[in-house]
């Protein structure tokens, strides 16, 4: 607006002025995108490999932290792909998970997932677009579209989670592989 009536200032002497005389600049909020695709079931598997499952289980140490553990299943054979626990899971800490999962089987054609943060990332779409798989998202809100890791993680949490207690996450690593 300045430089159309001939003011030849920049952005950042108007915003020292405006401080100076405490006025306040509104100032746009980056929205993040919403990732726009067809949601809906994924078409079922064939064989072994072609389609995964993912999603995280919560729980707590002894002392009170929190942890996530990232479950991976096979969607055909119903075989634990990957177990991940961490205090902190991240977009590329989910990527390198499968990348060590991948190493023993190979990479799926897709992976269904929920719309959580980790899922959503950008870091995780181009390890997928890196890899040639395809994230299949869940409708919002409806956890039964991703029915049988759901179904896993039910089975974790009572056949895991409450029967053991954990000190540290070395501790619930070393039950986890046992």
């Amino acid at each position: 607006m300045l430089h159309r009536e001939g003011w030849d200032v920049g952005k950042k002497r108007v915003y020292r002025l405006y401080s100076l005389e405490g006025l306040q600049l509104r100032m746009k909020v980056k929205r993040r995108k919403r990732i726009a695709l067809l949601r809906g079931k994924p078409p079922v598997p064939t064989g072994p490999n072609q389609h995964w499952s993912m999603d995280f289980v919560h729980d707590q140490m002894l002392d009170g932290r929190r942890f996530r553990i990232l479950t991976v299943i096979d969607q055909w054979s119903r075989e634990s792909v990957c177990l991940e626990a961490n205090f902190r899971q991240t977009g590329r800490a989910v990527g390198q998970a499968l990348d060590r999962s991948a190493l023993l089987r190979g990479w799926p054609e897709s992976i269904t997932v929920d719309n959580g943060t980790e899922f959503t990332s950008r870091a995780l779409d181009d390890w997928a677009y890196r890899r040639g798989v395809k994230l299949d998202y869940t409708r919002p809100g409806k956890p039964t579209d991703n029915g049988l890791i759901e179904s896993f993680n039910g089975r974790l949490r009572d056949e895991f989670l409450n029967v053991h207690e954990f000190v540290t996450l070395y501790d619930l690593r070393e039950k986890m592989t046992a």
